[in-house]
């Protein structure tokens, strides 16, 4: 697999939540860390998601905010 983007975090998924149009997927990283990602159910369907599945979740974005309390 070749990308662009250059956050590609490797780990398995650990929930799954589908809905009428979207699907909430919970990845769980190295070190019990997880990030949460909405997709389409289309696209989890697409990809044959299921617990304990190895993924990449793959961040791109152009602003990536800090804030502190």
């Amino acid at each position: 697999m070749k990308i662009s983007a250059r956050n590609v975090l490797k780990g398995k998924v650990k929930e799954i939540k589908p809905a009428a149009v979207n699907t909430e997927v919970t990845v769980e990283l190295a070190g019990g860390m997880s990030v949460v990602s909405v997709i389409t159910k289309e696209s989890a369907d697409k990809l044959g998601l299921t617990k304990g599945k190895e993924v990449y979740a793959v961040i791109k974005a152009s602003n990536v905010m800090i804030a502190v309390d």
